[in-house]
Order: C-alpha cells, then structure tokens, then sequence
C-alpha cells in the first residue's frame, strides 16, 4: 500500500493512492496515519480491505491539494551517517566499523514539495536522499538483521538537509547542522514494507536545479536496513512511528572540488527513490 496524508499543514487527512494512480479519501476508515496505526492490525486489516476495494473509497482531487508528510506524531528520527562506501570516500573519512548515529527531532519534519529554509547565517546547507525505514513494531534487543526486518512497517523517502558548518566546524555534536527547521521533508508516501521485498536493491537520485547531483543505489550501504534496526535495538527502544534515517550516496555538495555548490535561496532540489516516490523542493531564506 502507499499511503499519505493531504491537506494543509496540521489538518492532513489519510489517503491512499491506488494501484490506478488514483487518491483515495481513507478518513472514514482510520483517523490518521501514525503509530497507533501501525501497531493496530486490525486498523491495518481494514485499510488493506479498503485497499482490496478502491471503488469504496471517496476519490480526492489532487489538482492543488498540498502532500503532507506521510506519517503523523513521529516519536524519534535515528539517522545513520556516513552509510554508504561511495559517500565515505568522496569525504574522506574512514570506513566506519559502528554505525555514526545522530537524531534529528520530528518537528524538523515537513512535507514533500514543502518549503526548505535555508538557515540565517548558513553558508554550507547541503543535500542528501535518504531512504526512510519506518518502525511498526516495538523492537528491543533483537537477535539479527532477518528478524529486524519483520519490525519494518514501511518506507519511504527523506530529504536530510545538513548545514555543514553548524554540523562538523562549530564544535559539539553534529545535531545542530541537522536540526534547523524544515531539515527533514518526508515522503510523499509510506510504502508498506510487503511492496518493497528488498531494500537493499532500490535506487536514489537527487537533482539540484535540474542537475544530477547524486545517483546511487542501497547496495552500496555499509549497514544494511536490517542490520541498522537490530544494531540500534542494542541501545535504545524503537517504537512504532520511530523513523530511521539510513544515510546518503554520494554526490553531496560537501564531497565535490572547491567552491562546494553548496545551496541558497532560489535553488530547486528535486529528489527520488525508486517505488517510494519523489520529492521537490524550492528553498528560501529563513
């Protein structure tokens, strides 16, 4: 199923889009699309029944209707950095033998085709696609990678917009060049984890103003998704409607020759994953 959420900022409704490519209304069967949802399977019975039967389901006209992000009420954002071999060396770091973890908080997220402000003194904002795992069970101390998978309510694509000044030269953490507002646009849907049967086979590109900028694959990540939701189950509770960010390809501006393209305002970011959808964004000054 995909699944997503329409309408203004902080009044989405549910919908589906079917297997003909068309919106369906899903608010008279769920209220919302969050972690109650996920963790309630006969909640999920009854959308994957409305699903089964589109003709039931009120047709919504998508001719200007806003795509909000695909999931409501996020918990936590566990982001996985430097996942990729190819990014790692285009940055010239070693190849980690742990997964890099950081958080960014829910509030950073948006929608897909949202807005992207680019923070007030920034200088190095940068790009990177990111495939999205979305949590549907609660998973703590889990044995392997197999088992870890079946934790997986879905996926989706996420836009990990990084100030790489606030982020690796202003001391600290690497938090705060993660966390400026409008740093996580989602979506535009939350694909169920049965129509993606491997998520180690999916291809990602990023274009910055029509120019292909990062074109990889999730072969190429050093921890695979099953290993990073069993690795991270070692240290903390994930929950349902807990988003693991799990790293970019390369391509971002902060592994290229001097002067970086690094983004401003008037740019367009437009970004993909391949069955998961695609995302654009126009950035502004904050």
């Amino acid at each position: 199923m995909k699944l997503l959420r329409v309408g203004t900022a902080g009044a989405e409704r549910p919908a589906l889009l079917d297997q003909d490519g068309t919106l369906r209304d899903l608010s008279g069967v769920v209220t919302d699309i969050d972690s109650d949802l996920l963790a309630d399977e006969s909640a999920l019975a009854r959308v994957r029944a409305a699903a089964a039967t589109p003709g039931e389901l009120p047709v919504l006209d998508a001719d200007g209707l806003r795509v909000g992000p695909p999931l409501a009420r996020i918990g936590k954002i566990v982001c996985i950095g430097l996942n990729y071999h190819d990014h790692a060396t285009e940055t010239g770091a070693a190849i980690p033998t742990e997964p890099i973890l950081f958080f960014k908080a829910p509030d950073t997220v948006v929608g897909p085709e949202d807005t992207v402000l680019v923070p007030r003194g920034s200088r190095k904002t940068d790009w990177e696609v990111e495939l999205a795992v979305v949590i549907g069970r609660t998973a703590r101390y889990l044995d392997s990678a197999e088992e870890a998978l079946g934790y997986v309510a879905g996926y989706a694509v996420a836009h990990d917009v990084s100030e790489r000044e606030f982020q690796i030269e202003r001391g600290g953490t690497w938090d705060k060049g993660k966390n400026c507002e409008t740093f996580n646009p989602l979506g535009p849907w939350l694909v169920t984890a049965d129509e993606v049967p491997d998520p180690q086979a999916l291809a990602l590109k990023l274009w910055v103003n029509g120019e292909l900028k990062q074109d990889g694959t999730t072969a190429d990540q050093i921890f695979p998704v099953g290993e990073v939701v069993r690795y991270l189950s070692q240290f903390m509770t994930l929950y349902p409607g807990d988003v693991i960010n799990t790293g970019t390809p390369a391509g971002v501006a902060m592994g290229q020759p001097e002067p970086k393209p690094y983004l401003k305002a008037g740019d367009v970011v437009e970004l993909e994953v391949a069955g998961l959808g695609r995302q654009r964004q126009e950035l502004k000054d904050a």
